[in-house]
């Protein structure tokens, strides 16, 4: 039996010997269709962790290690294919590395995963194989898959006082069999409790909420890791992890506007501005990172230049605000504070978190210059959440779109909507303007080299202008109300990134159209504050509103993401979240 069949059936695979090509298609003709399968030399020499980056990744139909190539059913009539067209000999190649050749050749990309210092080598003769045995020996193949469990980029918090640890807790809950998503769900269940301590509105709730807060954000990091740990990556995995976190964070603030309600003290406002600020500033985020590669490189550019001065890496990093920076100060406020505080400090450094992020972005993405690509441009389109209104008004406009348009629209909403006293019927006219001016700006293909901004400013006009209505209403119980339609809001604007991130294109228009779009959203708001001001009304229409949405679109949501087919797509960048 060759070394190498032992590590592979640790790893899930039962091992067969082809003795020839012909054998070998016979074998795969035998194998059942639903599962993966792996075409490895006998004489090949490497680490464990090498061959479990290069053949069990779920990630990728196919990939590929020097002497092996493994396919996922996807991938298998690739395969299969190969070896028909593939012959028996190659000069300095094996069977496994023309048959990845040929593959990548019929236009099948072949993932080859980085090894760094793990050893992959087919070794031509005793004595080479003496050599790679020696090299396989002298590096802690286990210390490398747990330093590779950490993501190479990530905030200064969570690099030095959280994944020192925390990398360890994922290997403790791999060699338990626990998945990825449970880690996750416990994460979620840990901040629920925090929200539930903060609403409390007691100083040792206060403390124990900042405590779990922290606990909640360690299983946050643990799932990921212990997901690159054991490559345990899943669509519904990635959704969750991500979903999750906008939950724990939103709940959090809803149970410190509880807490403080307790002692007196009315933060829903801050509340629902905290959580309308953390969002903009993620569609930003996104529907930046949408716009052509020329302004990524430039960034890239920026970004090594600075580099070379080792202090700023972290600078960097610290001020625009990570999760990891972010909730352990939502976390140390909590304790040593009280909500009014904890949430006024959050928002102040949120936004000139949000100011350095995106003036700089603006910056440049004034000097680029060529236009977005059409993939960008329907990204955008698709963050824009226009609905039947502004679809039906852009025919008006015949193609010719004015993007800044947006920002006049946003402004005289929210403008009108802060000044116009109670039950106004200003703000209805303004959101009629907005409309307009919407359908305006999205007219024609977003490729300007600001257009990008249009997603973010339709965001901060629909949510800002809920939380001004539901302020000067001064109706009991309205922000409240007008905290869970935002969230419902976001949740949708979310689902819709993710997706566009996945590679399965927006949710579909009968949904975006269903929910109104935010210009419809925003003018049965606008509404329903001049129809049901100084009346609970206001408060029960915004309820129902939010229910209404929310059943809508998790139920469409939860639908897609269970059975999609999407790629598992991670977060491996350690941007800010």
């Amino acid at each position: 039996m060759s070394p190498i069949e032992g590590d592979l059936r640790n790893l899930g695979f039962e091992v067969v010997t082809a003795e020839d090509a012909a054998s070998l298609a016979t074998y795969l003709q035998a194998v059942p269709a639903a599962e993966r399968v792996a075409v490895v030399d006998p004489r090949l020499v490497g680490h464990v962790h090498a061959l479990r980056l290069g053949l069990t990744d779920p990630r990728f139909d196919a990939s590929a290690l020097p002497g092996a190539v493994s396919v996922r059913p996807t991938a298998r009539a690739a395969l299969v294919r190969a070896v028909a067209e593939t012959g028996e000999e190659g000069e300095g190649e094996t069977l496994a590395d023309r048959l990845a050749g040929r593959m990548e050749k019929d236009g099948v990309p072949v993932h080859r995963p980085e090894l760094g210092v793990l050893v992959a080598t087919v070794p031509a003769d005793a004595t080479g194989r003496a050599g790679a045995a020696a090299a396989v020996a002298a590096v802690d193949d286990e210390a490398v898959r747990l330093r590779s469990a950490v993501k190479s980029r990530d905030g200064f918090f969570t690099t030095f006082f959280i994944s020192p640890y925390s990398r360890y807790i994922a290997r403790w809950c791999a060699r338990r069999g626990l998945t990825p998503n449970q880690v996750t769900t416990a994460s979620l269940l840990v901040a629920v409790i925090a929200a539930g301590c903060a609403a409390t509105g007691t100083r040792p709730g206060f403390v124990a909420a900042g405590a779990l807060l922290l606990a909640s954000f360690v299983l946050d990091c643990t799932d990921g890791q212990l997901a690159r740990y054991s490559l345990q990556y899943s669509t519904l995995g990635a959704w969750l992890d991500a979903t999750f976190d906008r939950a724990k964070e939103y709940a959090y603030y809803a149970g410190l506007a509880l807490g403080a309600a307790r002692g007196g003290d009315d933060v829903w406002a801050l509340a629902l501005g905290a959580m309308v600020l953390q969002t903009c500033r993620h569609v930003v985020d996104f529907a930046f990172a949408e716009t052509d590669q020329d302004a990524r490189a430039g960034a890239a550019v920026l970004s090594r230049t600075l580099d070379r001065v080792g202090w700023t890496v972290w600078l960097r990093r610290m001020i625009v605000l990570p999760i990891g920076e972010r909730w352990a100060l939502i976390a140390v406020l909590t304790a040593v504070t009280t909500p009014r505080i904890t949430l006024t400090v959050l928002i102040v450094a949120s936004g000139l978190a949000a100011c350095y992020t995106t003036v700089g972005r603006v910056l440049r993405s004034v000097r680029r210059r060529t236009p977005s690509g059409d993939a960008a441009a329907r990204a955008l389109a698709d963050l824009a959440d226009s609905g039947p209104l502004a679809e039906g008004l852009t025919r008006l406009f015949r193609g010719r779109g004015v993007p800044a348009a947006a920002l006049l629209g946003a402004a005289v909403m929210i403008a009108t909507s802060l000044l116009a006293p109670a039950g106004s019927p200003w703000p209805v006219a303004a959101a009629c303007c907005y409309a307009v001016t919407s359908a305006l700006a999205v007219s024609g293909p977003l490729k300007g080299a600001l257009d990008w901004i249009v997603p973010p400013v339709f965001r901060a006009a629909e949510y800002t202008t809920i939380l001004v209505l539901a302020a000067v209403s001064d109706v009991n119980g309205a922000l409240p109300a007008a905290f869970g339609l935002v969230a419902a809001v976001a949740y949708h604007h979310y689902d819709t990134v993710y997706r566009i991130r996945g590679g399965t294109g927006a949710p579909p228009r009968r949904l975006v159209r269903a929910t109104g779009g935010h210009e419809g959203r925003a003018l049965l708001v606008t509404a329903a504050a001049a129809a049901l001001a100084h009346n609970t009304g206001f408060t029960v229409a915004l309820t129902v509103l939010a229910v209404a949405l929310a059943v809508v679109v998790l139920t469409e949501s939860i639908g897609f993401w269970v059975s999609s087919q999407a790629p598992a797509v991670h977060d491996e960048t350690g941007g800010p979240a």
